[in-house]
């Protein structure tokens, strides 16, 4: 997508980091002031939290389809909510003591685009939104690749795991199925920023 250049990738996950540690030590939100061109778009964005050192890696991934604010500001607000609001992990969720340990990824997204036609997807590259009634669910692109789905298991997963909905939901026309594509990037390939503030 060629969305967000190199540092303007970095300065978000800059940001993103300092979000983060402020949420889960429980203070206030950073004030950012980004004046980079790039990073105020009004794309949607995910940001989720890992910390590989545990048997269940994710912990945390929350987002956003649409924005009415730039980027830079919905990537902070998304990281923190990602970090102390992601109903999975009411429970459990991410400590100052793990906040080494968690790699965080970005994903910045295009506009979705309904198809009538699901299994156009093409996998590893879209991403999809499932949505019926009050029902809906979502899976990011690299979903597919890393659980080494077919495009049959993307789509009925997303259904009845994410949206609640029959597996085979996505078949029908009622269901409405859009496609997006994501620009990913995160801390395990580009490192960790600083200077965030």
């Amino acid at each position: 997508m060629g969305l967000v250049g190199e540092d303007g990738k970095r300065r978000l996950l800059a940001i993103a980091r300092a979000a983060v540690e402020a949420a889960v030590g429980g203070e206030a939100p950073p004030a950012f002031d980004e004046p980079s061109a790039e990073l105020q778009g009004r794309q949607g964005c995910f940001v989720t939290l890992k910390n590989p050192r545990r048997a269940q890696p994710l912990r945390g991934c929350l987002g956003h389809f649409t924005s009415s604010e730039p980027l830079y500001q919905l990537v902070a607000e998304t990281a923190r909510s990602s970090a102390t609001g992601d109903p999975r992990f009411v429970g459990d969720p991410v400590t100052t003591a793990e906040l080494d340990d968690v790699e965080i990824e970005i994903s910045v997204l295009s506009p979705l685009e309904r198809t009538r036609e699901p299994l156009s997807l093409e996998l590893g590259t879209h991403g999809i939104y499932v949505k019926r009634g009050p029902a809906a669910g979502c899976f990011l692109p690299q979903v597919a690749t890393e659980h080494h789905m077919s495009k049959e298991t993307f789509l009925s997963s997303c259904c009845s795991h994410k949206a609640g909905l029959p597996a085979d939901a996505w078949k029908d026309e009622a269901t409405e199925v859009y496609l997006f594509s994501a620009e990913v990037f995160g801390e395990a390939a580009l490192g960790r920023g600083g200077g965030a503030s």
